[in-house]
């Protein structure tokens, strides 16, 4: 893989501008320092899209979208600013206000046939392609991409860097965002969450973390490369269609019950060469606050997998014997000052749970998304698996069943939707 490919296919991006904060900085040399894990994840994108049909959107435009950025940008100033390296190489981000860009694009399709025609939970084109490179030190951090449809349909695609913050972080600010633009204030300050530190345990040896991998980038972009094209699916499980899986005797949640399915799943498309080992990424926040400074707040652990196991065993082994290693990460981060690449979603088969996320907190003029899904740039040939809440219209209101976003390599993923379809009735 030598370039970068490009996935505007399905509408036309006409205009793409910059907005800034609304108030200059008087310190234009002021540094955000990145951590570790924010280094560690440098090569990761989070791409979050948001549906919204023609009554939510009455009113609004372009200029009234961008209005809430100029603000927002003034307490999320890093987020605007640029990456530069240290003399010793470590990179960093400059508070410069060089802004973020917003893209505008049109479709030919309304909402019901651009569903109808690229699946109902599909946000392929719907952000813009964005990555850091070749010249970082110019390339925005973020990307939001604005897309009108026929009927009067809009859909809001994010491009979150990793290096940011985890995807926790940037359902956040795109929240955040539309609490402005509803007419509530910018928060005054971010509060930085206490983040447990990884300690290195006494009299253990170092070795390399098996969550991991270095990585292979393209040219000067922050981008790893593949060996497989790496398609993206989403499935939909109801709350009718998980209860009999998770019981009070299992004690697990639906993303332990759903790694462990299609972990079983996945094992047996690829045969002999099946994962020994997996990773699963949770928050290392359990209170996230309104109002905190974007982090990757996250947890690494490896699992060996037991695969003669039934799923309900194990979901409970996933629950109960995985083990932890960001404490190794972060040795290995800290000791080149992370000027090393690293590939973490898909360097193994990793499972990444979203379950408490509050992707569906966006409203335009007091509307919930119809649908709202996330995909991640920049997934290793192993694959990832995003498990997510589902639309505010499913059983329970919303609380039950979840949206399963699966990126593979295409052939694996045509597999895998073929025995989900067999096994569950699920397109």
């Amino acid at each position: 893989m030598g370039s970068i490919p490009d996935l505007e296919t399905t509408s036309h991006t006409s205009r793409i501008s910059t907005v800034v904060p609304a108030t200059p900085r008087r310190d234009q040399n002021c540094e955000f320092q990145l951590t570790y894990m924010d280094l560690l994840m440098k090569l990761h994108y989070i791409r979050p899209v948001y549906f919204f049909a023609s009554e939510a959107v009455q009113g609004l435009t372009i200029s009234d979208f961008k209005k809430p950025m100029f603000m927002l940008l003034d307490t999320y100033s890093h987020v605007s600013g640029r990456i530069r390296r240290s003399e010793a190489g470590r990179p960093f981000i400059k508070c410069n206000d060089a802004g973020v860009r917003i893209a505008e694009a049109y479709s030919d399709k309304t909402l019901k046939e651009w569903f109808h025609e690229n699946g109902s939970y599909s946000v392929d084109g719907m952000v813009h392609d964005h990555v850091l490179g070749p010249d970082v030190s110019f390339s925005p951090l973020v990307f939001v991409k604005f897309t009108w449809f026929k009927c009067g349909g809009l859909s809001i695609g994010l491009s979150w860097a990793h290096v940011l913050g985890d995807a926790f972080s940037a359902f956040n600010f795109i929240t955040k965002w539309s609490h402005i633009l509803s007419g509530h204030m910018p928060p005054k300050s971010l509060h930085n969450p206490i983040l447990s530190e990884p300690q290195f345990p006494q009299n253990s040896t170092f070795e390399n973390p098996i969550s991991i991998k270095k990585a292979r980038v393209i040219g000067e972009y922050w981008l790893g490369a593949n060996d497989n094209d790496v398609a993206t699916h989403s499935f939909h499980f109801t709350f009718k269609q998980l209860q009999h899986l998770v019981t009070p005797k299992t004690k697990t949640s639906y993303f332990e019950v759903i790694s462990a399915m299609l972990l079983k799943y996945i094992a047996h498309i690829r045969g002999e060469f099946g994962p020994k080992f997996v990773t699963i990424c949770t928050s290392n926040i359990s209170n996230r606050e309104e109002n905190e400074c974007p982090n990757n707040g996250l947890v690494l652990s490896k699992f060996e997998a037991d695969l003669a196991s039934d799923i309900s065993d194990l979901a409970r082994l996933i629950a109960e014997k995985k083990m932890v290693e960001n404490h190794i990460m972060k040795k290995l981060v800290e000791s080149d000052e992370g000027k090393e690449d690293f590939i973490v979603y898909g360097s193994n088969l990793t499972f990444v749970d979203l379950e408490e996320a509050e992707i569906y907190g966006v409203k335009l003029n007091g509307h919930k998304p119809i649908m709202a899904n996330c995909t991640f740039r920049g997934v290793g040939d192993e694959g990832v698996v995003l498990v997510l809440p589902p639309p505010p219209e499913d059983n329970g209101g919303g609380s039950n069943g979840r949206i399963v976003t699966v990126s593979l390599p295409e052939k694996e993923l045509n597999q895998l939707k073929d025995k989900i379809v067999e096994e569950w009735s699920i397109v």
